[in-house]
């Protein structure tokens, strides 16, 4: 009888290994972290009932991250009401959010994708890096249980929260631009310094934000963060989403 292959060859399983001290995880079972980085695209070519894609880890993970943010922004975040948490929650776990940080993390380069999928440039897209960060997220909890997934979920989204804790997630105008233009397709948004004045030691910077080539605004701050939320800021008054003020 011919001896069956695994699933998950020791080639892969290294590279795994060290993307999980990028994570900051050690997995157990490294093949729901593997299942987590196959794309449905990948799984649809090989026509395999042996390879499984991430979308259900990816259902489970959101719910996970949902309970984690929730819980934290009840115990973090008393004084706000619950319309005002629903914001706060919206904010640190949409698409974009999630898919910076997978790209941060380098997950596109581990992800199993379709040729045609990989050719299209699926390793840089929203959806798929957002989906695939959830679906880690799910396998974490699997692996590892519920006190290690949320101690994953609070350290990668640490930033983002912080802002709800300082009051500011609603002025984040970077996020919410880039879910505006990518609403349905995914444009691609670059900011870059245009201007710089002052000594080194007091600079101010202009940054401007451009979408698929047109600039949309340009703003000035004491640091390129800042720069950046007021471009982005007057690109969303240009697309008649807030109004100037």
């Amino acid at each position: 009888m011919k001896e069956r292959k695994s699933i998950i060859d020791n080639s892969r399983v290294q590279a795994l290994t060290a993307f999980c001290q990028t994570l900051g995880v050690e997995f157990y079972d490294y093949k729901l972290l593997h299942q987590a980085l196959t794309h449905t695209s990948y799984a649809n070519e090989t026509k395999s009932p042996r390879v499984k894609h991430n979308e259900r880890l990816e259902f489970l993970g959101d719910a996970v991250l949902d309970l984690i943010i929730s819980s934290y922004l009840f115990s973090k975040c008393p004084h706000l009401p619950e319309g005002e948490l629903t914001k706060a929650r919206a904010q640190v776990v949409c698409e974009h959010t999630l898919a910076k940080r997978a790209l941060e993390l380098g997950i596109g380069d581990y992800l199993l994708l379709g040729k045609g999928e990989a050719l299209s440039g699926g390793r840089e897209r929203i959806s798929i890096l957002a989906d695939a960060f959830e679906a880690i997220i799910g396998a974490v909890y699997l692996d590892l249980g519920f006190k290690n997934a949320a101690k994953y979920v609070l350290r990668q989204l640490g930033e983002e929260l912080a802002l709800v804790e300082q009051g500011d997630y609603l002025k984040d105008y970077k996020t919410w631009l880039q879910e505006v233009v990518q609403k349905s397709t995914d444009s691609k948004i670059v900011y870059e310094v245009i201007d710089e004045q002052g000594p080194d030691h007091d600079k101010s910077f202009e940054e401007a934000v451009t979408v698929n080539g047109e600039r949309l605004g340009t703003g000035w701050g004491k640091s390129k963060k800042e720069a950046e939320q007021q471009a982005a800021k007057k690109a969303l008054i240009k697309l008649n989403i807030i109004s100037e003020g």
